[in-house]
């Protein structure tokens, strides 16, 4: 049976990773095998992720067309300790106002870039692409957010 892992962890975004990631492409990533990533995925033991092995699965995941699982267990672990040190104390309601002009600016920016006034006509321009970068960012700041709320209550 598989065992829980607090959603709020590396070794939660290491699972995910193994389960969406094929054997062949995490070994070939990493240069380890299954047993012993899985081993790493394990909170019970004292087997632990090395940092580069990390960035390797989340190259390999971005490859595929995936979200970089452990970069966002990263980001939700710190997110947390930033909620412990009430740096921002949000209602749910406004959470999800910000996540929703977030995504708004995300699309309109996405929209410009493409739009045949836009730089470079129908192509996206370097800063366009930089624009489209930060909002896209910040919207992943409040997804981040949003779910931090959420384990919360």
């Amino acid at each position: 049976m598989a065992k829980n892992r607090e959603l709020s962890s590396i070794e939660h975004g290491l699972a995910e990773a193994i389960k969406n990631l094929k054997t062949e492409v995490l070994e070939e990533a990493t240069g380890k095998s299954i047993s012993f990533l899985r081993k790493c995925s394990d909170p019970d033991l004292d087997q632990q992720l090395d940092h580069n092995d990390a960035i390797k699965i989340d190259k390999a995941c971005i490859k595929k067309g995936l979200n970089p699982y452990l970069l966002r267990s990263h980001e939700y672990i710190i997110l947390k300790e930033l909620k412990k040190a009430n740096f921002e104390d949000q209602s749910m309601n406004e959470l999800l106002v910000q996540f929703t002009i977030s995504l708004g600016k995300l699309l309109d920016s996405i929209k410009n870039a493409k739009h045949s006034d836009g730089d470079k006509g129908n192509k996206i321009s370097a800063a366009e692409k930089k624009e489209i970068h930060e909002a896209f960012h910040e919207f992943e700041n409040k997804i981040l957010k949003v779910k931090t709320s959420v384990e919360k209550e």
